[in-house]
């Protein structure tokens, strides 16, 4: 597995991460964006069925688990964090007909060119060069294949203060979102969409205790 010195230091970084628990106080913050990830399952679970899925930067397989539920034919995980792989393989043990995981480098993943039907992947676009990344998915993609990703995105000003007050809870390269990035995906893709989340209900984040309350409901219509 070849890899870049950015390459070397998100690996580093994930494999800390991972050797514990693998919580990070920022979680608290997650629940602002609940709606995200109820929106993500439910086109993966139309996308999914009796198709090829790779799980791009899986993690320790929590997106797997779930997503093992939507019948696919077959899910891959890949991650360069050796630790996060280990993990992802006791998280998902009871799926071992249907899914495997591999240890290895996203942006030259050595896997079948247009191998599979489905791509997703959360939070990992913005940890990787980007173009590279992308244009490995495309290769990986067969034709009329599906990507769905969600990324942070460097539009919020507040946000954006936040990550510059709070440097050691995230890489030392990772890279939000930019209209230039959102600009190559569709040069590259094609059909494109986009949906932002986020902005008043972590705005407003103490005024809800969960995300089933109505406060929340409201704030992420």
């Amino acid at each position: 597995m070849r890899l870049t010195e950015i390459n070397l230091r998100e690996k580093e970084f994930h494999n800390k991460l991972h050797s514990g628990s693998g919580k990070r106080k920022e979680g608290f913050f997650y629940k602002a964006l609940s709606n995200v990830y109820t929106d993500f399952y439910k086109i993966l679970s139309q996308l999914s069925p009796n198709k090829e899925v790779l799980d791009f930067g899986c993690g320790t397989g929590s997106y797997v688990k779930q997503v093992s539920n939507f019948n696919p034919k077959k899910i891959i995980g890949i991650d360069i964090s050796e630790n996060s792989i280990e993990k992802a393989k006791k998280n998902n043990s009871e799926n071992i007909q249907t899914t495997e995981f591999k240890v290895g480098n996203c942006e030259d993943t050595k896997l079948n060119s247009e191998q599979f039907d489905l791509v997703y992947g959360s939070a990992i676009l913005h940890h990787l060069e980007f173009k590279k990344s992308l244009d490995e998915i495309y290769r990986l993609l067969k034709v009329n294949g599906s990507l769905v990703f969600i990324e942070p995105m460097a539009t919020n000003p507040l946000i954006n203060f936040y990550r510059f007050l709070t440097p050691k809870s995230r890489s030392h390269d990772e890279h939000p979102l930019t209209n230039k990035d959102l600009n190559y995906i569709k040069s590259r893709f094609g059909n494109f969409k986009i949906r932002y989340y986020g902005f008043f209900t972590l705005i407003f984040i103490l005024f809800y205790k969960n995300p089933e309350s109505k406060i929340f409901k409201f704030l992420a219509q």
